[in-house]
């Protein structure tokens, strides 16, 4: 595994990660469930992180404050990106490691993505509770994933998924 540097994000930041973006996902990506809900909330600050090497920006995660229902305290992850010409050698999973551990120190509950169980599934998510969380537009119930950060954080949580700005 090649090492990465980890940084938060800052406003510089902004343009290679917005490029890694569209090679990773394309132009569609606005349109995704997971898209719609971060819209016009930015993500938390304080667990924006980017990962270098050599001096430049080989990838970056974002996660966004979210409640599902009238339950508060959770993140959507998201975008998880990285530069192509180092995919498998580890950014993505020292982003993702460092993020988490960063949001459950924030003290937040839970943690709910779109994404690959094969890839996720190594770091503790698992298949949220089939019909009781809703994102706007279609998403795949097998991609629907959840993580406790908190015991129990997701005991009964149902409902629509909406980010919000503290």
């Amino acid at each position: 595994m090649t090492t990465f540097e980890i940084h938060p994000e800052t406003a510089a930041d902004v343009p290679a990660l917005n490029a890694l973006s569209a090679t990773a996902f394309g132009p569609g990506r606005f349109a995704r469930s997971a898209y719609r809900v971060r819209e016009g909330v930015a993500p938390a600050a304080e667990l924006s992180l980017t990962g270098w090497q050599d001096g430049r920006i080989r990838g970056g995660v974002r996660f966004t404050a979210i409640r599902i229902g009238d339950r508060r305290g959770g993140l959507l992850l998201g975008p998880l990106v990285v530069d192509p010409s180092v995919a498998g050698q580890g950014c993505g999973k020292a982003l993702l490691l460092e993020g988490i551990a960063r949001a459950r120190d924030a003290g937040f509950a839970f943690v709910l993505l779109v994404g690959d169980m094969p890839y996720y599934g190594r770091f503790g998510f698992r298949p949220a509770v089939p019909g009781t969380i809703r994102l706007p537009g279609p998403v795949d119930p097998a991609r629907l994933l959840v993580l406790e950060l908190a015991e129990g954080s997701l005991d009964g949580v149902s409902g629509a998924v909406s980010a919000y700005a503290d």
